[in-house]
This record gives structure tokens, C-alpha cells and sequence, in this order.
């Protein structure tokens, strides 16, 4: 971060209305404390390019309201322009169809998550112009994106002064300039800059997805998830399980067979690249394979948590691995007392170890609750 703060980058969504970057670049100005852009981008089509770049920077518009508001200077270059292209490479002009509109909110999207990825850097984004689509994009994006200094903002100008293709800002000497054939005094022009509150989801959720389509769905999933799965955690030292806000107790042994099917979970997937187990099964172990030698001493390691001496009975007791009928046992055991102690039918369910498929001596079961929720101490 620079010694005096963020640095301020201001966006735009744009179209045939250059009005509103000038009416916002001078309201943030005149503001207090100020704030000016050390960087400016136009999110905008490739008609939308021509016109942004004709009002501003070959009419001088912007260097005009630069010089009498003695601002610092602000450039408009042409790497200023975000601009979509079709699958054939050609600039999108407008944005008519479903097609086109995926590509400029996939485009919106990726912009503000790749510059929301430096801590450093302040958005300051305008929604007030373009199609209203393209709003919507960029206020989403920072929905997903954003991080608790980044703003979001709508510019209200006056009825009669909004859109006027001779007013960009409100000049410090009034003029008289033409609306539908009438002469209006820009004395009494309002500009009111609105800044727009928005749920931040940003290190909240685990977004991994590439378009905007797909970032939505993924957002939705871990909503639901973590609206539906409480968060399970296994304290070894105290011989409980917190879910939620839900404690359960259950006895050394059923603790330490419960959190070998949890570890099962967390580190035999199958699919490490999938953000969501859903109803995959498939790091779910067999009976053969929970009672083996090797299982039994990892579970008496978790039993030394809780108390040394029974670890030792427990080696003692299985050192040549466990009985399938014990961990049969064990599973209806921990099921009767997720549902007793939770009250919660849903809950228990998922939340117990319950079985994938049966195959003659090879039944595999475990815990159906998201991998992401399950934390072990």
C-alpha cells in the first residue's frame, strides 16, 4: 500500500452516455476528504469505445473539468477500455442477445476478481451508465469480489440536465445551455452521488469457478451448504462433537471410531480437485479396511488425546486389528445417539455414519456431511 493509502482505480460501466464518468470523477472530487483516480477503466462495448473516447478525449472534456477544477491529471487511454469480443474476435458493439450477454458479464467478472487481488488497490465502480445487464454484472462481481474498502456507486443528476449531450459536470461559472429547446442555467443543476451498500462475500466463499454463470451456481452451493451443514468439530480432549451450536457426547472408543471415518473423509478423497463432496461416496471405507491393524493404531493415537491408559487396553485389546461386528456395533451406537442428543432428524442423519452399499463382506460406510465443515482438534 502507498504511504498515503490505497490506490484509487475508478470504473465504469459506459455506453452512449459519457456523462456519468465526468459527473462521478468530479462528485468524488469535490467530496471530503477528495478522492482522485490514479487509474481510470471504461467497461464498455465497442460503439460505447467511440463515443466515450470522442466526448472526452477528442472534444477535451475531460482535460476541461481537469483544468478548472484544478484536479491532477486523468487519462483516458486506450488501455482504459474493456472492451468484450466474440468467439470470432471481432469487439462486441452492442449488447443485444443472451450470448453476448454471458460474455460481458464473464469479461466484468474477471476484471474485478483480478483487481480485487492486490490489497493495495481501492474500486471506486459506477453503475450508472451502459445497458442495465452490464450494472447488474459489475455490482454482482463485487458481490462475489469485493472487499470491505472497495465502494460501489450510482451518480442522480436532475431530469432536465441527465443524459444532455452539453452537460458532463457541473462547471464552476454557470452557463446556459439548450434542453428540448429551452435555455437552462446549469446554476441548477444536482448531481448526488449515491454510494450503494452490498453484501460482501469476498473470503467467505470458495469460488474457484471460470464465468459468471458458473461463479453463481458454485456461490449458491456453499450458501446452501453452509444454510443446511452446520460446521462439525471433533475435540479429542474434551470426548465431544460440536455441530453448530450442538454439543455431543459420546465414549472414547465411539469418538475415536466416528473420527476415523471423518479422517477418511478429509484425506482419502477420490476427487481433491472437487470443491463439494455432494453425494459422492466414494472415500467411504470398508469394514475390512476400518479394522485393520494399522486403523486400530491411528485410532489409539486419537485415544491418547483422551486418556493414555485406555489407549493402551484399546492396542492391547484389537493389536491384531478389529472385529467387524465392534465397528457394526459402534455405528448404530453413535447414530442412536446423534439422533438423541441433536433432535434433529435431517442433522443426525448427516452427521452419522451411514452406510454407501452393501457387498458381502465389504460394506462400506461413512459420513455424508461436506469435507469443508469438518474440523478436527
Amino acid at each position: 500500500m502507498k504511504p498515503g493509502g490505497y490506490r484509487e482505480i475508478f470504473v465504469f460501466i459506459a455506453g452512449s452516455t459519457p456523462q456519468v464518468i465526468t459527473e462521478t470523477v468530479c462528485s468524488l472530487a469535490l467530496k471530503t476528504p477528495p478522492v482522485f483516480p490514479e487509474e481510470i477503466y471504461v467497461i464498455t462495448t465497442g460503439r460505447g469505445k467511440t463515443i466515450v473516447n470522442d466526448a472526452l478525449n477528442e472534444k477535451g472534456i475531460l482535460s476541461r473539468l481537469v483544468s478548472e477544477y484544478n484536479l491532477s491529471p486523468i487519462t483516458i487511454r486506450k488501455e482504459s477500455f474493456i472492451i468484450p469480443f466474440d468467439k470470432q474476435g471481432s469487439p462486441l458493439d452492442d449488447i443485444r442477445d443472451e450470448s453476448e450477454n454471458e460474455i460481458m458479464g464473464d469479461l466484468i467478472t474477471s476484471f474485478i476478481r483480478e483487481k480485487t487481488i492486490d490489497p493495495s488497490v481501492r474500486l471506486h465502480c459506477s453503475i450508472a451508465g451502459g445497458r442495465k445487464t452490464m450494472s447488474f454484472y459489475l455490482g454482482a462481481a463485487l458481490q462475489l469480489f469485493g472487499r470491505p474498502w472497495d465502494k460501489l456507486y450510482h451518480v442522480l443528476v436532475s431530469p432536465e440536465f441527465e443524459s444532455n449531450p452539453d452537460f458532463f459536470y457541473k462547471p464552476k461559472k454557470d452557463r446556459i445551455i439548450q434542453c428540448s429547446g429551452k435555455k437552462i442555467n446549469t446554476k441548477n443543476a444536482c448531481i448526488t452521488l449515491a454510494e450503494l451498500p452490498f453484501i460482501r462475500l469476498s473470503n467467505k466463499l470458495s469460488l474457484e469457478g471460470a464465468g459468471f454463470r458458473e461463479l453463481v451456481e458454485e456461490g449458491q452451493r456453499e450458501i446452501d451448504i453452509a444454510m443446511v451443514q452446520p460446521e462439525l468439530k471433533v475435540k479429542l480432549s474434551r470426548c465431544t462433537v460440536q455441530i453448530g451450536r450442538e454439543i455431543v457426547r459420546m465414549p472414547p472408543q465411539h469418538l475415536v471410531i466416528y473420527t476415523a471415518y471423518l479422517k477418511s473423509k478429509l484425506h482419502r478423497c477420490k476427487y481433491p480437485e472437487r470443491s463439494y463432496c455432494r453425494d459422492c461416496t466414494d472415500c467411504f471405507p470398508s469394514l475390512l479396511e476400518i479394522t485393520t491393524k494399522s486403523s486400530v493404531e491411528e485410532m489409539a493415537k486419537d485415544l491418547m488425546l483422551i486418556s493414555p491408559s485406555k489407549a493402551e487396553d484399546f492396542m492391547h485389546r484389537y493389536k491384531k486389528g478389529m472385529g467387524q461386528e465392534v465397528v457394526r456395533q459402534t455405528i448404530s451406537k453413535i447414530k442412536k445417539t446423534m439422533a438423541e442428543q441433536l433432535k434433529d432428524d435431517a442433522l443426525a442423519l448427516c452427521c452419522s455414519i451411514t452406510t454407501a452399499f452393501r457387498i458381502y463382506n465389504n460394506t462400506r460406510h461413512g459420513v455424508r456431511i461436506e469435507k469443508v465443515k469438518i474440523r478436527i482438534e
